[in-house]
């Protein structure tokens, strides 16, 4: 008889203990997982469970001054990790054990330009880094013009383009291990699945090992072999992903399955005669040239073409399309933080010329915004409580009723109010989120706009924030326009869905209409990337890896 081989990873009764004043003693209790070679585990909970603290344990990442192994066993190929100093650690990750992670705009260098930040990682561990190489692991990332990509800075790239340039540098020495914590976080759909199976084809082809750190089930679904579920610092189900799946015995595992969008529209609720909130006619704009010091200038940028657009009072209107395709210039417009070059822009039946029209004092409630990365717009010096409450005390609301209106939306988006005097990097990425949106309603605006409000959120808080909008919606009349890469959570907020591609909107419809028949070419293709979309249909042949950059 063949006896098994051993795990590459063997964790046993590991415990990690926070520092003290935490809400509880350990980040992990008890935890016990193996991953084989070529196995994919993917890790699921809500944030905090402690999923992305048992993955840096691995990779010998945990900061010593703030969480520490206490107890149990960790072994990597057979190798105590725990007993490995730093220069024996920095050999293991990159060369061994890649990681890809959650935020790359804080993974990556902003003085270097991405192919030399690749390039690094390359020669760090005995590797060519000729532009060649480099070139040639960008476009397995389906990057557009891989040569120029790697000459520009981490600021002159999309997220979803800085993630895929994330991803590349965590496979670029092909480890045997690679831990991604949230890596399609900010991807859209279709580079979305074309991450998911060149991961899935680097398993087959070298049987690389995965610990896939996930929120979304629909990932799970089309990725995992086996699936770990953590609450609160513990394992509290584990089994194969067909098993799991179909018959979750945990409660906790049932809750986020059921918390999971799907791809039925919800009943429409705005009207065809209500007031027009918003109307936008033939919006152009062009990002202009760019002289770097003693080289050539870019040439200019078009971002958003011929662009018409129409909210009424109390719809939601979600913008769906790939990274780069106009979807936050757009909605930066709406919002007053950028001028667009041509076009008229009504809101409320009044012109507005250009971007400070929006900031006067009657009108500066009118729009906010929720911003895609809620830690850069966050001033890190300032508490919750002044983060919410100043903007609405300087529009002359009396101090206690924003203390008020503070507690009752933080309790709404399910941030305890009694933790307003910490600061945003107190907060896990998701709660930061839920700040943020938070913060937006404070000046109870006629219009929302929000940019990937979601997209940071575990399956459970991500229902719970999009209930509050529907909710707020219903009760204050809000008119919404949702930025969104994921057709599931356009299809749960929206009364409309355009459809971008290219600066352009190719495709307005019902949200019923796009997600059961797409028109146009391009939609049809967003609606078959969809992650976990079970259906009969074959996807279109160039659904995944025949990109159009044009």
């Amino acid at each position: 008889m063949m006896q098994a081989s051993p795990p590459l990873v063997s964790i046993q009764d590991l415990d990690i203990a926070l520092p003290e004043g935490a809400d509880r003693l350990l980040a992990v209790s008890n935890a016990t997982l193996a991953i084989g070679r070529g196995e994919v585990v993917c890790i699921v909970g809500e944030s905090g469970s402690g999923k992305s603290v048992l993955a840096s344990a691995i990779s010998g990442l945990l900061p010593s001054d703030a969480l520490r192994v206490v107890n149990g066993s960790l072994s990597f190929d057979g190798e105590n990790v725990l007993g490995l100093n730093e220069a024996r650690l920095r050999r293991l990750r990159g060369a061994r054990i890649g990681y890809i992670f959650q935020e790359p705009m804080t993974a990556l260098n902003p003085l270097l330009t991405a192919g030399k930040q690749l390039q690094e990682t390359l020669q760090a561990h005995g590797h060519s880094g000729s532009a060649e190489k480099v070139a040639s692991l960008f476009a397995s990332m389906h990057l557009p013009h891989p040569e120029k990509i790697g000459q520009k800075y981490p600021h002159e790239l999309s997220g979803g383009q800085r993630q895929r340039v994330a991803i590349a540098m965590a496979i670029a020495c092909e480890p045997e291990l690679l831990i991604a914590d949230e890596p399609t976080t900010a991807l859209d759909v279709t580079t979305q699945s074309e991450i998911l199976r060149l991961i899935l084809e680097l398993r087959e082809s070298r049987g690389l090992a995965v610990l896939f750190i996930t929120h979304d089930f629909g990932v799970v679904r089309d990725i995992a072999d086996r699936i770990v579920v953590m609450q609160g610092g513990r394992i509290v189900e584990s089994g194969t992903a067909a098993e799991l799946l179909a018959e979750p015995r945990h409660p906790y595992t049932r809750k986020l399955l059921a918390a999971v969008p799907d791809l039925s529209p919800r009943a429409p609720r705005g009207k065809a005669d209500a007031p027009v909130i918003l109307e936008l006619t033939d919006i152009r704009k062009r990002y202009k040239a760019a002289r770097r010091l003693f080289g050539k200038a870019h040439e200019a940028v078009p971002a958003l073409d011929d662009v018409d657009l129409v909210l009424r009072q109390g719809e939601t209107l979600a913008l769906v399309g790939e990274s780069g395709s106009g979807k936050s210039t757009l909605g930066q417009i709406i919002a007053g933080l950028l001028e667009r070059d041509e076009g008229r822009f009504r809101l409320m039946n009044e012109e507005i010329v250009r971007a400070g029209d929006l900031f006067t004092h009657d009108r500066r409630p009118l729009v906010q915004m929720v911003f895609q990365d809620p830690q850069s717009s966050f001033n890190p010096r300032h508490s919750v409580r002044r983060l919410l409450t100043e903007a609405v005390i300087h529009c002359g609301l009396p101090s206690d009723a924003a203390e008020a209106r503070m507690a009752d939306l933080l309790g709404r988006v399910g941030i305890d109010p009694g933790s307003a005097e910490r600061k945003p990097h107190a907060f896990s990425g998701g709660q930061r989120q839920r700040i943020a949106l938070a913060r937006a309603l404070m000046l109870q605006p006629k219009l929302l706009v929000a940019d990937e409000p979601v997209s940071a959120l575990d399956v459970s808080v991500q229902a719970q924030v999009l209930e509050l909008l529907s909710a707020l919606q219903r009760d204050l009349g809000l008119t919404v326009l949702f930025i969104t890469h994921d057709l599931r959570v356009a299809a749960s907020i929206s009364d409309t869905i355009a459809v971008m591609k290219n600066g352009r909107i190719v495709e307005v419809a019902p949200a019923d209409q796009i997600i059961r028949d797409p028109r146009s070419t391009y939609a049809r293709k967003l609606v078959a990337s969809v992650p976990g979309r079970h259906t009969s249909q074959p996807p279109p042949p160039d659904t995944l890896l025949q990109r159009d950059f044009a």
